[in-house]
């Protein structure tokens, strides 16, 4: 991957490295994955409740460094 596709915006969470990878969670249901706030509830087969609640898009970004996983909150998808 190139340098212009490496995030330098943030530094690493973990180690302060500024050479961060975009890259993405894979999420076989949907093809996206999202962050819900507050904590999470079964429902009742076991899944997660997400009705009327807000979902947020996010970005995963892995430190060449240290390979921490950095994962920021973008937009909100409803």
């Amino acid at each position: 991957m190139s340098e212009k596709s490496e995030k330098s915006v943030q530094p690493c969470a973990a180690c302060g490295a500024l050479r961060l990878q975009p890259g993405f969670i894979e999420d076989p249901q949907r093809g996206y994955a999202r962050w819900i706030p507050g904590q999470m509830e079964r429902g009742v087969f076991g899944g997660a409740k997400r009705a009327g609640r807000e979902r947020w898009a996010t970005e995963a970004y892995r430190c060449t460094e240290c390979n921490f996983l950095n994962q920021y909150v973008t937009d909100r998808d409803w």
